[in-house]
């Protein structure tokens, strides 16, 4: 590979990494062809990307982007891999946490940046895996929100809509 191209590839990657508020870094040594292949179908249908790049050009390319990410930087060893979620930070550890019941332990997770914070370390995985995404968390409030409104509309029309009969169902639930 020339400089010319790695310098090409190290800008791609660059503009990936802003693009992407979302990325994790993966080990996929000692798998199979057969078996990266599936596991990139599964990343496809959750609609995130899964790419394999030299360690240093993902260095190179990080260090291009505004951060801090020298811890991680430590983990660019052996195998790497990079998986791209522009939505949603926690659908690739749930595709790693899924692909992983069929091949024990595989692919292993080194780190991840989820809106410029960093979590290193396999220990982080199961965290990353419950975290919710941003859609969860609106829909949880939307619902909370509309919970006292059900109540009262609730009451109002199980108390055959008067004032009294609101008062009385209200008292029947305590």
């Amino acid at each position: 590979m020339t400089k010319e191209e790695k310098g090409h590839i190290i800008d791609e990657l660059s503009e990936k990494f802003s693009q992407n508020n979302h990325f994790y870094i993966t080990d996929a040594s000692g798998l199979t062809v057969a078996q990266i292949n599936a596991f990139r179908r599964l990343c496809f249908k959750a609609g995130i990307e899964y790419r394999v790049y030299k360690n240093t050009l993902i260095r190179k390319a990080l260090e291009k982007r505004e951060g801090n990410y020298e811890d991680l930087f430590k983990t660019l060893r052996g195998f790497s891999g990079v998986i791209f979620s522009k939505e949603v930070g926690n659908a690739p550890a749930k595709v790693i946490q899924e692909y992983r019941r069929k091949l024990e332990g595989k692919p292993a997770f080194k780190a991840a940046s989820i809106e410029a914070s960093l979590f290193i370390g396999e220990e982080h995985l199961a965290t990353l895996v419950e975290l919710k995404s941003k859609n969860e968390l609106v829909g949880e409030i939307i619902s909370l929100l509309q919970s006292p409104a059900k109540n009262v509309l609730s009451a109002l029309l199980s108390g055959k809509n008067t004032v009294a009969g609101l008062v009385k169902a209200l008292e029947e639930r305590k």
